[in-house]
């Protein structure tokens, strides 16, 4: 038994010290924040649905109005649009709607949403390392959400979906994000919840982090390719520990 022990207690060392050396080199973390740092999914689909209830449609599920989560305002609302209607929605009612959208939202974004076990603690562990939030949320309420849960000091550089001309899955919002740091894309780690996050990263020739917990899982980040995954956030002190 003690043998047993001593070699599990061996394999452990040795795949701790593999992951701090290969992730000592990391001059820059960048997070996404919806789904990694904090869980805003009830304020998101109250909103979604107090602005479809205003148009005079039905509501939508959980499940679909998280499906549509993750690519900017404006397609949240579009797609919310869509699938009540059964067809297209013109330029002038998602313009509409999205006003309505916005006013629930900036009303009720802190209603809920809370942020996810661990993250303040792993956040203040990785003090020494310049931190990002890289989100397709609108850059309003991404300050908003940020101040609201007294985040805001953990981060070097925060950037929002209309902060720059594209979004995720470009790269450019975490391109900016590391240059802004001084950091080299190459050493730089990139933490998301979904296939989003993953392919922007890899196409900033970042590596990436894949968090579980999030809105989409496991398998929507094992198909993209994710270079790690992490159960629970605080997974990340292991990771991203530099000694």
């Amino acid at each position: 038994m003690k043998n047993i022990k001593w070699k599990l207690k061996n394999v452990f060392l040795k795949v701790y010290t593999l992951l701090s050396q290969a992730m000592s080199n990391y001059q820059c973390l960048l997070f996404d924040l919806d789904g990694t740092l904090v869980d805003s999914r009830a304020d998101l689909i109250n909103s979604v649905n107090l602005m479809l209830n205003e148009l005079g449609r039905d509501s939508l599920s959980n499940h679909q109005v998280i499906n549509f989560v993750g690519e900017g305002a404006r397609l949240l609302v579009e797609r919310a649009l869509r699938v009540t209607r059964n067809g297209g929605a013109e330029e002038r009612e998602i313009d509409y709607a999205l006003k309505l959208f916005r006013r629930h939202y900036r009303e009720h974004l802190l209603d809920e949403t809370h942020v996810y076990p661990e993250v303040e603690e792993t956040l203040e562990y990785l003090a020494h390392l310049p931190k990002v939030i890289v989100t397709n949320k609108p850059y309003e309420f991404t300050i908003a959400l940020l101040e609201g849960l007294g985040l805001t000091r953990h981060f070097k550089v925060i950037i929002g979906g209309d902060s720059l001309p594209e979004r995720k899955p470009s790269p450019l919002m975490l391109l900016e994000g590391a240059r802004r740091c001084q950091a080299e894309a190459s050493r730089s780690l990139m933490i998301g919840d979904t296939h989003l996050d993953i392919a922007a990263g890899k196409a900033a020739g970042m590596k990436t982090c894949g968090y579980v917990a999030g809105f989409r899982g496991r398998a929507e980040l094992l198909e993209a390719g994710a270079d790690f995954l992490i159960e629970s956030f605080g997974s990340l002190r292991l990771l991203a520990d530099c000694g």
